[in-house]
C-alpha cells in the first residue's frame, strides 16, 4: 500500500513563502502522476499543481501560475510544492496525491491521498 505524508504547512503573512513536502512510501511503481490539491471550507477539492513522474511534465492551476513550482526528487519518493507570493485565498488544507487514472489534473485521476497539511495565509 502506498502511503503519503505531507509536511511544511503553517501560517504565513500575505506575500510570504512555504515549501510543502510529500514523502511517499510503499509500492509506487503504478503512480504515473503525483499532485498537490487543496480544499478550503465550503469549496470543492481542486488541483494546485501536478507532475508526471516519468516525463516531469507539469500542470498548474491558473490561480497559482507563476507563484508555485512542483518538483520531484531523483528517487521519485518526495514531491515538493514551493509556494511564493502567497495570498489569503491560498488558505486551505493541502493534500498530496498519487495515481494512474485520468484526468491527471483532477482528483478523479488519483488513487492515493495523504492526510493533508494546513496552509493559512493572513492579510
Amino acid at each position: 500500500q502506498v502511503q503519503l505524508v505531507e509536511s511544511g504547512g503553517g501560517s504565513v503573512q500575505a506575500g510570504g513563502s512555504l515549501r510543502l513536502s510529500c514523502a511517499a512510501s510503499g509500492y509506487t511503481a503504478n503512480s504515473n502522476h503525483m499532485g498537490w490539491f487543496r480544499q478550503a471550507p465550503g469549496k470543492e477539492r481542486e488541483a494546485v499543481a501536478c507532475i508526471n513522474t516519468f516525463s516531469r511534465n507539469t500542470f498548474y492551476a491558473d490561480s497559482v501560475k507563476g507563484r508555485v513550482t512542483i518538483s520531484q526528487d531523483n528517487a521519485k519518493d518526495t514531491v515538493y510544492l514551493q509556494m511564493n507570493s502567497l495570498k489569503p485565498e491560498d488558505t486551505a488544507m493541502y493534500y498530496c496525491a498519487a495515481g494512474f487514472g485520468y484526468p491527471w489534473y483532477s482528483p478523479a485521476g488519483y488513487n492515493y491521498w495523504g492526510q493533508g497539511t494546513q496552509v493559512t495565509v493572513s492579510s
